[in-house]
C-alpha cells in the first residue's frame, strides 16, 4: 500500500497511463490483477462435488441465510452508515453506497482461502451472488441513490453492463480454473494436482493480490494524498461495516453451532464487497475524476487491510475457542 501511494504521488503520468488502458470502465492493470488473483483459487474448487451441496436441507438453510444478509441486511446497513457518517459529503456517500450494494465475487475467495474456510461452499455462494448481482444491483442502486437519497443526477444502470462485469471478474477466472483443474487431473492424476501442482500454483493468487493492491494505490494515490480529510471520513462507514458485519455474522454462526469452515465463509461473504463493479459503475456514471469514483476506490483500500487482519483474527479464534471441538454441525 505504501509503495502504491508513493508511485501514485511521485511518478509522473502514472494515472494517465492507467486511464489509457481500460477494461469495461476499470483500469486494465487492475482487471488483469483481479483475474490472475482468482484463477489459482478457483482451480482448487472441487467442482465435481458442488451438486451435492444443493441436495440437503441444511445447505439450503445456509444459502438462505447468506442471501438475506448479503442482499437485505448488508446493503441497508451500509446505507445507514453512509448517511450517519457522511451527511454533508453527498458525492462520497454515493460512492460508499455503491460499494455496499455490490456483493463480493472475487476477493472473498482470497479471504476464505487465507482463513481456511470451506472453499466449495464459498464457490456456491459466489455463483449465486453473481446471478443475483446481475438482477438486483441496478434496481437497488436506483432505489438507494435516486429514491431514498433523492440524488439529483439520474443514475441509470443497465443489466447488460453489470452482467458483463460479472462475466469478466468471475466468468474468465472460473473457466480458466475449471479448465486448469481438470487438464492437470487428466494428464498427471489427482494426487499430483492436490499435493504438488495446487500448492505452488496457489502462490500466484497471493502475488496477484499484492500486485493488485500496489496498482490500486498507485492509481488513486495522488487523489488520496490531496483529499485526506474526506478520504479519512469516507473510511469510517467502510471500517464499521466490515468489522460489524463480519463479527456479527461469525458470532451468529457460532451461536447456531455451525462448524468453523462454514461459519467463516458466511462471515466473509457478508462482510466483503465487489469493489471492481462499484468502481466501474461510479466511473461510468459520474466520471473517472469524480468524488463518487474516489469514494468507491477507497472501498478496497479499506477492505484489503481490514479483512486481511480479520482473516488472522479468524484463525486465532478457531484455535482459541476450540471451535470445531465444540460443534459438529
Amino acid at each position: 500500500m505504501i509503495i502504491g501511494v508513493v508511485i501514485g504521488e511521485f511518478v509522473p503520468g502514472v494515472q494517465a497511463a492507467f486511464e489509457t488502458a481500460q477494461f469495461r470502465g476499470v483500469s486494465a492493470p487492475i482487471a488483469v490483477g483481479l483475474i490472475v488473483m482468482m484463477w489459482p483459487i478457483l482451480t482448487k474448487v472441487h467442482f465435481e462435488s458442488l451438486p451435492g451441496l444443493f441436495q440437503t436441507r441444511e445447505h439450503w438453510k445456509h444459502i438462505s441465510i447468506s442471501i438475506f444478509v448479503s442482499w437485505i441486511a448488508g446493503p441497508f446497513l451500509m446505507l445507514g452508515l453512509a448517511w450517519a457518517t457522511l451527511p454533508d459529503l453527498p458525492e462520497y456517500r454515493t460512492g460508499v453506497i455503491l460499494v455496499g450494494l455490490a456483493r463480493c465475487i472475487a476477493m472473498v475467495m482470497v479471504w476464505n482461502q487465507l482463513a481456511r474456510g470451506d472453499m466449495d461452499f464459498c464457490a456456491v455462494l459466489v455463483i449465486i451472488n453473481s446471478v443475483l448481482q446481475i438482477v438486483l444491483y441496478s434496481p437497488l442502486a436506483v432505489l438507494f441513490i435516486n429514491v431514498i437519497g433523492h440524488e439529483k443526477a439520474g443514475l441509470h444502470l443497465h443489466y447488460g453492463d453489470v452482467a458483463i462485469s460479472v462475466l469478466i471478474y468471475l466468468g474468465i477466472p472460473l473457466a480458466a480454473g475449471c479448465a486448469t483443474r481438470y487438464a492437470v487431473w487428466a494428464s498427471a492424476g489427482k494426487t499430483f494436482l492436490d499435493e504438488q501442482f495446487s500448492p505452488y500454483f496457489g502462490l500466484l493468487s497471493l502475488l496477484g493480490l499484492l500486485y493488485t493492491i500496489i496498482v490500486m494505490f498507485a492509481y488513486q494515490g495522488s487523489a488520496i494524498v490531496h483529499n485526506l480529510g474526506p478520504v479519512f471520513r469516507t473510511m469510517v462507514p467502510l471500517v464499521l461495516y466490515f468489522v460489524v458485519v463480519w463479527t456479527a455474522i461469525l458470532m451468529w454462526m457460532r451461536s447456531l453451532g455451525i462448524r468453523y469452515e462454514r461459519a467463516i465463509v458466511q462471515s466473509f461473504t457478508a462482510g466483503s464487497n465487489n469493489f471492481e463493479l462499484a468502481i466501474a459503475v461510479a466511473i461510468a456514471v459520474y466520471g473517472i475524476d469524480s468524488r463518487q469514483a474516489l469514494a468507491a476506490t477507497i472501498g478496497p483500500l479499506v477492505e484489503v487491510p481490514v479483512l486481511l487482519a480479520l482473516a488472522w483474527v479468524a484463525l486465532y479464534l478457531r484455535v482459541k475457542l476450540r471451535w470445531n471441538a465444540q460443534f459438529a454441525g
